[in-house]
């Protein structure tokens, strides 16, 4: 259960680097920038840990489809990005793979 935690910190460390991006201004503002450099490390550290047990089809198809999806909620929440009905669409069949792979595949680790 531990690395299904630590996969857990590694995709919100993404997702908080990935969301300082577009404040970093190409690396020209100093604070977001650290949060960038400081959440893709403690991203990739932890997806490392996960990875000891968790296989990497699986770890890459959880982190990629959660991530993709909460990016997007905080761009829209945050930075005023323009959603449609398709883009919910879209993000909800993600969320939906993601959890047919982890619950009814037999390739998951449990």
């Amino acid at each position: 259960m531990k690395n299904w935690l630590f996969l857990a910190v590694a995709i919100i460390g993404e997702v908080v680097a990935t969301s300082a991006l577009k404040s970093a201004d190409g690396f020209t503002r100093p604070v977001p920038s650290v949060v960038v450099l400081v959440g893709y490390s403690i991203a990739f550290y932890f997806l490392s840990r996960a990875l000891a047990v968790i296989p990497v089809g699986i770890a890459y198809a959880v982190w990629a489809g959660l991530g993709i999806v909460l990016v997007a909620a905080i761009a829209w929440i945050f930075h005023g990005q323009k959603l449609d009905l398709w883009a919910f669409v879209g993000m909800g069949l993600i969320v939906s793979g993601v959890s047919v792979l982890n619950v009814l595949s037999k390739v998951s680790a449990h």
